[in-house]
């Protein structure tokens, strides 16, 4: 697994490099989106808002709006649109909500902006009919014990004071006085615990709930709307492509520094060479529909390398080459010829091996040979010194150059070194002549690896 830290520049390569697999996925998701919505019929919501007069605590208002969503009210709403044989489901379709300033808002769902309106209306004015009666006492209470009976016995105490003051002796004696005195402000005592009843009581203070208005048609579908949804899948497809390229570049297991190929092969390192090129180098090759569909989407070309550094010096280029060489001279004995192994399908690899053999004109005499990674088979020595491995950093697990490792070992040659090769970017050619150095390499010096001189 990469340990590399994933930045954002990781972020715009694979935008950059993945565009249209990008595109066409999100297409995808947009498109499982919209089926989506086919299997969810629309919806429609409408609110209707209820008025609580009087002072009212923030719990009071919560349990107002959870009896408005009990299964008394919207049971009497289901009866009286006629809608019973949906009154299981109902209560799902109907929410309420305390709202600031003592209002309750209702609201209902339904498959039809009139559906919607009218279940709205039908449960606001059964919950109002409902708190009224709970406000108001149970009708089998008993009548002597309700604001009614009270009054009564108010009003007949009022006549006994006033049949009590008419019985005193009006004016002649003082006992008479007082007694008339407090028969009077018994009576006012009265008045006043009857109105002060009247006014506090829950009756005339938790009732009279009004219904502002009926609930306004609506014009538009209840969340999820088919754009959403549409929106969802293109984002949601989107994402997964981008989070899948970000994981594969974390499980990769590909060598890409010097050490990591050194332990894989048991070689030392010569040195590492540039080889003038694009992106284009590490394009897959391949025949068919499928070699044509990845071409089209982009899947051709290693997105997780790195932008080629840009190099206009050729003849620091080159002297990379020469020092190679160099070096392989010094550690090779007489006669200098040498193996060139180069993995199948590494066509940076190959093109730095081309280079390395146009640069050794006074030696080592090297002979290149394309090694197929999944069944890696290396000419048996002849007159060579060794092998020479020639590959490009992030192309190979450990295990496959173990293999060529191995298989240059059943053939008799050992790993003197291997070589690093790494694109760059050169600026084009502004006029027609070309020196001789920069003339097409000939793949002299090369064959398979089944072996045979070129």
């Amino acid at each position: 697994m990469s340990e590399d830290t994933i930045r954002l520049v990781t972020i715009g390569r694979i935008l950059r490099r993945r565009w249209r697999l990008l595109a066409l996925l999100t297409m995808v998701g947009a498109l499982a989106g919209y089926g989506t919505s086919a299997l969810f019929p629309p919806r429609y919501t409408a609110s209707a808002s209820v008025l609580l007069p009087g002072q009212w605590e923030e719990r009071e208002l919560l349990t107002q709006a959870g009896i408005a969503t009990s299964s008394a009210v919207v049971d009497r709403a289901a009866t009286a649109l006629g809608w019973t044989a949906v009154g299981d489901r109902l209560r799902d379709q109907v929410s309420a909500s305390a709202a600031d300033g003592n209002i309750i808002k209702i609201s209902g769902t339904a498959d039809t902006p009139e559906r919607a309106q009218r279940l709205s209306d039908q449960v606001a004015q059964q919950f109002v009919g409902f708190a009224a009666r709970i406000a108001g006492g149970s009708a089998d209470t008993d009548t002597t014990t309700g604001p009614d009976a009270l009054r009564q016995q108010v009003a007949e105490a009022n006549r006994r004071i006033t049949d009590l003051a008419n019985a005193a002796n009006p004016g002649q004696t003082v006992e008479s006085v007082q007694a008339r005195t407090e028969l009077e402000n018994l009576r006012t005592s009265l008045q006043a615990a009857m109105k002060k009843l009247d006014q506090n009581g829950p009756a005339a203070n938790k009732a009279g709930m009004v219904v502002m208005g009926p609930a306004a048609r609506p014009t538009g579908q209840a969340p999820p709307t088919r754009t959403q949804l549409v929106a969802a899948g293109a984002l949601l497809f989107f994402l997964l492509t981008v989070v899948g390229h970000l994981t594969a570049a974390r499980m990769n297991r590909r060598l890409r520094s010097e050490a990591e190929i050194a332990t894989a092969l048991g070689s030392t390192l010569l040195g590492t060479v540039d080889v003038p090129g694009e992106r284009a180098a590490h394009r897959l090759r391949g025949h068919g529909p499928r070699a044509w569909i990845r071409r089209l989407l982009g899947t051709d070309t290693r997105w997780d390398l790195p932008t080629p550094r840009r190099s206009d010096d050729e003849a620091g280029r080159r002297i990379r080459y020469r020092r190679v060489c160099h070096r392989l001279r010094e550690q090779l004995p007489a006669p200098r010829r040498l193996l060139v192994v180069v993995p199948d399908g590494d066509e940076t690899a190959r093109r730095a091996a081309a280079q390395l053999v146009a640069e050794a004109k006074s030696g080592p005499l090297l002979r290149v040979v394309d090694v197929p990674v999944a069944r890696p088979m290396v000419p048996d020595r002849d007159s060579e010194s060794g092998a020479l491995v020639v590959l490009s950093a992030g192309s190979w697990t450990a295990e496959e150059l173990a293999k060529i490792a191995e298989a240059c070992a059943d053939a008799g040659h050992d790993v003197v070194g291997f070589v690093v090769a790494g694109l760059v970017r050169i600026r084009p050619a502004r006029t027609s002549g070309r020196p001789a150095d920069d003339l097409p390499l000939t793949p002299a010096l090369r064959s398979h690896a089944s072996g045979g001189s070129v």
